[in-house]
């Protein structure tokens, strides 16, 4: 039968979605003690989009995912499985399902990943490898994150960074595989450098102290910046090297480099490192900022848009942040 001989995947479709208010430099320079200049010449950002009071995460993960059903003129009901990754769900039990029951994909499972900014990869890696197995023939892959509502905005050193977003794909189940190979790491021991923690409320209340129970909430972003920047610049070359010897590619063989959106100096870095030219790395990041799950599909969905990527292109992508978890995705692209 035609579907025993699927075992592989590819893209059908890519979408994405950001929200209409644009905070610049100068803006934020209002608020707290910084520059335009201060802000573009340590991480590159000019501008980043920040959802509105009545948006949520749902709103802008529904965009982008009706966006690449759209372009891949499918009914959302021949969805089998919907992978949302975030690390600001509306839900701290999950926002999958809301997605699902939004969009009317009322045929598919629906499960969150929380990886931050790796989540994106690693979803796709999961999607690809229910494909792969036969379980599912049409699976969609959201990133999207609000972190605008988790940043503490007196805070220069992280309110700088971050923006909201969404980018979708979908995939969907061929004889060939769009996936060439991947390589994923985590450092839990590292994990404080970058976090969004709990925290205990000091006071408690009479029925906690008569039942013995704790409770609190979660805190503002923090990040120990230098110690992210060496932890990218290292371990990031070291895994894109890693996968493409065991791939038995050179840097020769590379079309494009799509990196997590998350600082100039770290894209530029990285790409030096592995003598990769400028002009194949992919990169938004001035007009968005740090979209954590949402950077790498919304870089792929406008450089898909604007027809940069063409048949057989072979492309790198890396993404690395919180946990602290990075990971190499290395995909050939299909038209």
């Amino acid at each position: 039968m035609e579907s025993s001989m699927m075992t592989g995947a590819h893209i059908l479709a890519t979408g994405s979605a950001l929200p209409d208010k644009c905070i610049n430099n100068y803006e934020l320079s209002k608020v707290v003690d910084t520059s335009d200049e201060w802000i573009y010449t340590r991480t590159g950002i000019k501008e980043r989009r920040l959802i509105s009071e009545d948006q949520c995460l749902i709103d802008l993960a529904y965009q982008a995912s009706q966006k690449a059903l759209d372009n891949a003129k499918i009914n959302p009901q021949t969805l089998d499985l919907i992978v949302l990754a975030t690390s600001s769900q509306n839900d701290l039990f999950g926002s999958a399902s809301q997605l699902q029951a939004k969009i009317g994909a009322t045929n598919a499972v629906a499960f969150d990943i929380t990886a931050a900014c790796s989540g994106f990869i690693i979803g796709l890696i999961t999607a690809n490898q229910f494909i792969q197995t036969g379980s599912y023939k049409k699976i969609l892959i959201v990133g999207a994150d609000v972190l605008s509502q988790w940043v503490d905005w007196s805070d220069r050193n992280t309110c700088i960074l971050f923006g909201d977003g969404a980018g979708a794909v979908i995939l969907q189940a061929s004889k060939t595989n769009f996936i060439i190979g991947f390589q994923l790491d985590t450092n839990g021991l590292e994990a404080n450098k970058l976090c969004i923690s709990y925290q205990q409320e000091s006071v408690q209340s009479y029925h906690n102290n008569t039942l013995g129970i704790k409770q609190g909430q979660y805190s503002y972003i923090k990040m120990n910046g230098k110690e992210v920047y060496k932890f990218a610049v290292s371990k990031v070359p070291e895994s894109i090297k890693k996968c493409l010897i065991q791939l038995q590619l050179s840097i020769d063989d590379i079309s494009w480099l799509i990196l997590h959106q998350a600082n100039q100096r770290i894209l530029d870095t990285i790409a030096e490192k592995l003598c990769i030219p400028s002009d194949k790395v992919i990169s938004n990041l001035q007009y968005y900022g740090n979209t954590s799950a949402a950077s790498i599909p919304i870089v792929l969905d406008e450089a898909n848009q604007k027809g940069y990527l063409k048949n057989n292109d072979i492309i790198i992508i890396a993404g690395f942040g919180a946990g602290l978890t990075w990971g190499t995705l290395i995909i050939k692209w299909y038209t």
